[in-house]
Formats: structure tokens, sequence, C-alpha cells
């Protein structure tokens, strides 16, 4: 299977250059992470095209040594210039600094992460826990629920409301998704 989600993340323009310039990106623990992902593997599995509704292409990487805002803005202006010709979002987050605003943001407290990886195990859904870089990839829980569009809530991050805002927006866009214990 993961030789099959490489294959199919690839087919995506957008990923697939962004993991051309990995070196030039230098990003500490980097990853390419979330949506740009697991949506891609469901606009190939209803036809659509690679990057179609694909919102944002999401970096993630980890330095401890400054958890600043303005180091974090810093990485983000280098990787804006370097990728500046595909005409998407990329977000860039550094990992190391997530439990410092997280809370504030969404309302739910956030631990101190060890490295990138731990950023890639919290989100939402088990599902769309991915990530992957020239070398590597990641899926701490498979590819069988992403692959059957099965939705269900990460204990990791178990904020139902959450939850239920994301569950919802891939729905609007992949309507054949299933969230666990509701009706089809």
């Amino acid at each position: 299977m993961q030789d099959r989600f490489r294959t199919d993340v690839l087919k995506n323009y957008n990923n697939r250059t962004i993991l051309d310039r990995w070196d030039d990106l230098a990003l500490a623990d980097g990853w390419l992470v979330a949506g740009c992902l697991f949506q891609t593997v469901w606009n190939l599995q209803t036809n659509r095209a690679p990057e179609a509704d694909i919102k944002d292409y999401d970096l993630f990487y980890f330095d401890s040594a400054d958890l600043s805002q303005d180091a974090e803005r810093n990485v983000q202006a280098r990787v804006d210039d370097i990728l500046a010709d595909l005409d998407v979002s990329v977000e860039v987050s550094n990992q190391a600094r997530v439990h410092t605003w997280y809370e504030s943001y969404f309302g739910h407290p956030y631990p101190a992460l060890r490295n990138a990886r731990d950023g890639i195990d919290r989100f939402l859904m088990p599902a769309t826990c991915v990530g992957i870089s020239p070398e590597s990839v990641y899926a701490p829980n498979g590819f069988d629920m992403l692959y059957q569009g099965l939705l269900t809530a990460n204990p990791l991050t178990p904020y139902s409301d959450l939850f239920e805002t994301k569950a919802a927006s891939y729905r609007s866009r992949w309507p054949w998704l299933r969230v666990a214990g509701q009706p089809v």
C-alpha cells in the first residue's frame, strides 16, 4: 500500500514539484503532509484531477531551537520564494511551536511535540495521518481507512467539534466519504 500511496500522491503535479525541490526547502525533519496527500488519493478514486479542490499544501518541520513566530515566518518566506511558480497556497508549520498557539486558536489543549511525526499523529482523523518526504512515507495508522474513505475520530485529538467541522468539509467535496457511526 505504501508504494500505491506514493504513486498516487505523485500524480499531483504540485506534490511532485514540492518533493523535487525538497533539498532547496531545507526543512529540518521536514514532511509534506495532510490534505494535499489524502485529498489527491480521494480525487483519483473519484476520477477527478489530482489537484481538484485542494485548498493548500502543508509542510511540517521541527526546530526546537527557535520557537518564535518570526523564525517560522522566515522559513515560510523562503518556501514561498522556492515554490512561487506553483501558484498554490503552501503553509509551513514548525511543529515544535504548535503547543504555544493551538489552544488559543482552536480552543483545546495541545501537548508539546518531540518531532514532526508527532504532529502527523495528531491529525483529527486517523485516515488523514499521512506524510511524505523524498525518502520516506509516514502513515502511523496505515492506509486502509484512507482508501476506504472512512472518517473516525483520532483518540490523540478527541475534539468532536473540530472533527465534525472537518468531516463536513471533506464530505462536501467528496460525498462518498463515510463518517464512522453515521448512516451512509
